[in-house]
């Protein structure tokens, strides 16, 4: 098989496209090369030994579909395409717009509907919540300055402030409150998600829905080191009962197809447990799956093959993982490849 994966983008904000492709590569039969689709010559994981056999620039969501449909073409002819797995939340509107054009091409996806990543959207997530009677915490969405005045109202500081798809900031007042706004509002555009702070413990769960309600595989896990932009960057996977049957829970609603990440937290004065977002894709510590007895991101690969997948039933708690820096040396000549061929 070729499998084109995006997300090489390995920073301190890290893409899931190298743990996922590292996942796919110990899958059990699997044969087939690894293509990454990038948006930036310095994405990380383009230089990385035994990640990705090739890679290929790809224009940014913003250029529209059209574009990025053609250049898909273009690296379809190349490298006969058999599945796009996109890994980053901005790209996947798009992607599923696409995903009737790349099948009749030959292409495979396996991705969530308009519809379903738009009941877990940020601004959605709480009406979705309260209707299936999930904890969340209290939210607001402002869409203007004037609905920031309306925090007092509402509630007490402190306070999360969050862009539509990525970034937030915790806001002591209403003047940090503001600069965060500010930030949000020219970074991701409208709304800006204003929630409820709630104290505790915080948790995440990868999981894998077939797409006809059913949970595949889930694996929880608490952070055990947070950087300053709220990543993990250590955790450890832990048998809790509780957060498994929201997240199935979850999946049953929506009917999710795809790999997916929620995020709560145990509230310190009750103990009881908040989901705070669902990210529509697999996250970045998503090795720790199969490191821990569920390979997710290759059950998936056999889904969109069409195979039918057996659900995981257990996997093993007390599994670590710690993030690191690394050093990748390559020459300004392959540098200069991609940024002039956009391909490597």
């Amino acid at each position: 098989m070729n499998i084109a994966v995006t997300g090489l983008n390995a920073t301190d904000n890290p893409g899931p496209g190298v743990p996922l492709i590292r996942s796919i590569r110990e899958g059990e039969g699997f044969s087939g090369n690894l293509i990454g689709l990038i948006y930036d010559s310095l994405e990380p994981g383009i230089y990385m030994k035994d990640i990705a056999s090739k890679c290929y620039l790809i224009p940014y969501p913003s250029s529209g579909l059209e574009q990025l449909y053609q250049r898909i073409l273009q690296i379809h002819e190349k490298e006969k395409l058999d599945l796009i797995i996109p890994c980053l939340d901005s790209e996947l509107y798009g992607f599923a717009k696409l995903q009737d054009r790349l099948s009749a091409i030959g292409i495979k996806t396996f991705l969530p509907t308009i519809d379903q990543l738009n009941i877990r959207a940020k601004d959605n997530l709480f009406d979705f919540c309260k209707s299936n009677g999930i904890n969340v915490p209290k939210n607001i969405l402002a869409n203007s300055l004037q609905d920031m005045y309306s925090i007092p109202n509402n509630f007490n500081y402190p306070i999360a402030v969050k862009g539509i798809f990525y970034d937030a900031y915790i806001a002591n007042n209403f003047e940090e409150a503001l600069t965060a706004f500010n930030k949000l509002r020219v970074k991701w555009g409208y709304p800006i998600i204003l929630q409820e702070f709630i104290r505790g413990d915080e948790f995440n769960v990868v999981a894998l829905g077939d797409g006809k309600g059913n949970m595949v595989g889930a694996v929880p896990m608490r952070k055990l080191y947070i950087t300053d932009k709220g990543k993990g960057w250590a955790g450890v996977t832990l048998d809790n009962p509780i957060l498994m049957e929201i997240s199935k829970k979850v999946i049953e609603k929506v009917k999710w197809r795809s790999g997916m990440e929620l995020e709560f937290i145990k509230s310190a004065e009750t103990g009881e447990y908040y989901l705070l977002e669902i990210n529509p894709r697999f996250p970045a510590w998503v090795y720790l799956a199969p490191s821990a007895g569920q390979n997710l991101p290759y059950a998936l690969v056999r889904l969109a093959m069409g195979e039918d997948v057996e659900p995981f039933t257990n996997y093993t708690s007390g599994i670590i993982f710690v993030r690191s820096s690394w050093d990748l040396i390559t020459s300004i000549k392959e540098y200069e490849k991609i940024a002039t061929f956009g391909e490597y």
